[in-house]
């Protein structure tokens, strides 16, 4: 059964269980908030997570345009070409925002990220960058928004004849398959030697008595979140067919990482390679 669902590109990927902070400037975003907040605080205000593959999160400015140019922000399509479909990941994360905040003025604004859900514990995990910014507007009107990845979802197509893109989406089953506890088991030791292994890398101390999920769906989105990887490799884990799958290949690229880790002179800024550069 497939549903229609508004969508919002990033150049990183959301798992079930993370929080996404946005900080919202583009036209067509705004219209997307102003729309979710029509909903009723106690009902879902639900949108569509996909990471890029081919394209831009950020529309082009009006810098060195001519002035015929539509504004920066204002067609669904920009920054993703005529076919949206051809430059979006096939799976994608449903996001619902708990908190959208309006905002007048100011201009621009550091990168929010995602963490995990409940982070704040210090569990370790990493940060994927993800920023949608737009020049200001005549309004200034910006959102601050705080969603929470819920439930995977395949992107059948793509409706870019409204103000921002919405999908035809399918949502997909968590399925455990065979062994995910003790793969869940192995992946949380091959984790706790990661993040010493990064701490000491960065020559900093890692807190002492952290508690970690045993549910394994949630160990695997987790891990897969925290873990210093590349936005293909990440895609890879979010679509993996069950959550055994996804530990199994997490085992291999937490032994693999950390081996390389403890090879290197210093710590390479990771983080870097994964930012798009902003026209802004």
């Amino acid at each position: 059964m497939t549903t229609a669902l508004p969508l919002f590109p990033l150049n990183s990927v959301l798992f079930p269980g993370l929080v996404l902070p946005l900080n919202i400037f583009e036209q067509r975003y705004r219209a997307l908030m102003r729309d979710l907040l029509e909903i009723p605080e106690d009902a879902p205000r639900r949108f569509g997570v996909v990471a890029i593959r081919d394209g831009r999160e950020v529309a082009q400015t009006s810098t060195g345009l001519p002035e015929s140019a539509p504004s920066p922000g204002a067609d669904p399509t920009a920054g993703f070409g005529p076919d949206p479909m051809a430059s979006f990941y096939a799976v994608g994360c449903v996001a619902d925002a708990s908190t959208i905040r309006e905002r007048s003025g100011g201009s621009g604004g550091t990168p929010p990220g995602t963490a995990p859900s409940g982070a704040a514990g210090g569990t370790g995990a990493g940060v994927d960058d993800a920023s949608v910014e737009d020049e200001q507007s005549s309004d200034g009107a910006g959102y601050e928004v705080l969603a929470t990845g819920t439930t995977r979802f395949r992107l059948h197509s793509v409706d870019a004849s409204g103000p921002y893109l919405m999908g035809e989406i399918e949502e997909l089953p968590e399925e455990e398959g065979d062994g995910a506890g003790a793969l869940a088991s192995g992946v949380l030791r091959a984790f706790r030697a990661y993040q010493k292994r990064l701490a000491s890398a960065r020559e900093r101390t890692l807190a002492a008595g952290q508690e970690l999920p045993d549910d394994p769906s949630v160990v695997s989105y987790l891990v897969a979140a925290a873990t210093i990887l590349d936005t293909p490799t990440k895609q890879r884990l979010l679509q993996a067919p069950d959550t055994a799958t996804r530990l199994a290949d997490e085992l291999k690229l937490l032994r693999r990482e950390t081996a390389v880790i403890g090879k290197l002179p210093s710590l390479p800024a990771a983080e870097l390679t994964r930012e798009p550069t902003s026209p802004n």
